[in-house]
């Protein structure tokens, strides 16, 4: 894939310190001929995307339950969404440093669809306190927040590695003090304040209110609550994608 990431970013991070910043700027946003080695390469990831949805809506659409089909749907919908790297600043670094760019934002968004996944059928398990009227549907809702616990620490050790892989490469050590000087740091910033009011919310469901529910099995409506309102806001927080859609837009600090 190197071949495909001669773009201006890259150009860009190699000229800096030289010319004015109007120079890299306009070396940086040259346009639809300078990104066209990209654009080429992403016409594959492209059509993969695309085949990927297709399948998973005819899976969707014709066969129901079971284990294997999940883990079919699953496995097409992280191929569409890891093609989605090939369209951002991952594609855009050259040579070995690209290929662990891009296999860090594949890794990166495979890890957070998986977490707002999971608070998506834990909100769902638990949207209603009438389907867990006996002590076997709060336990096994128990056993679920307990496996999502687990799999949340895997999930968000995954999201912060590869985040410092990706922040080392867009903004560079020496750019961190400047990150309140340009719109891109202000919304990385904000982003990174996201994720964290996120992992305290996990972490108060994790340590807390899940156990709270095991040990109020002959009444759990109280803790059932008490989690529904946690997973709510938690999930509220999602606005943290609109965050990522726009910095992907905006030219990172190494490019400027």
């Amino acid at each position: 894939m190197a071949a495909c990431r001669g773009d201006p970013c890259a150009r860009a991070r190699g000229t800096r310190g030289h010319g004015s910043v109007e120079d890299r700027r306009a070396l940086f946003q040259k346009g639809t001929d300078a990104l066209a080695p990209v654009r080429q390469c992403a016409e594959a990831p492209d059509a993969a995307r695309v085949a990927a949805l297709a399948a998973l809506a005819v899976l969707a659409a014709l066969l129901r339950g079971g284990r294997a089909l999940a883990l079919l749907g699953a496995a097409l919908g992280a191929v569409a969404l890891g093609s989605l790297a090939w369209n951002g600043h991952g594609a855009a670094t050259e040579g070995r440093v690209g290929d662990l760019h891009l296999a860090s934002d594949i890794a990166h968004l495979l890890a957070a669809a998986a977490w707002l996944g999971a608070l998506a059928a834990l909100g769902l398990l638990l949207a209603s306190a009438k389907r867990l009227r006996t002590k076997e549907d709060v336990a096994a809702a128990h056993r679920a927040l307990e496996g999502f616990s687990v799999a949340g620490t895997l999930i968000v050790g995954i999201i912060v590695a590869t985040g410092l892989v990706n922040a080392w490469l867009l903004v560079g050590p020496d750019q961190v003090q400047e990150l309140g000087d340009t719109l891109y740091g202000r919304l990385l910033v904000a982003k990174l304040a996201l994720f964290l009011g996120m992992v305290l919310l996990a972490s108060i469901n994790r340590y807390r209110l899940t156990p709270a529910l095991a040990a109020a099995a002959h009444d759990p409506r109280a803790a059932i609550g008490a989690l529904r309102r946690s997973l709510a806001f938690e999930t509220a927080a999602v606005s943290i994608l609109a965050l990522v859609a726009w910095l992907g837009t905006l030219m990172p600090p190494t490019a400027m």
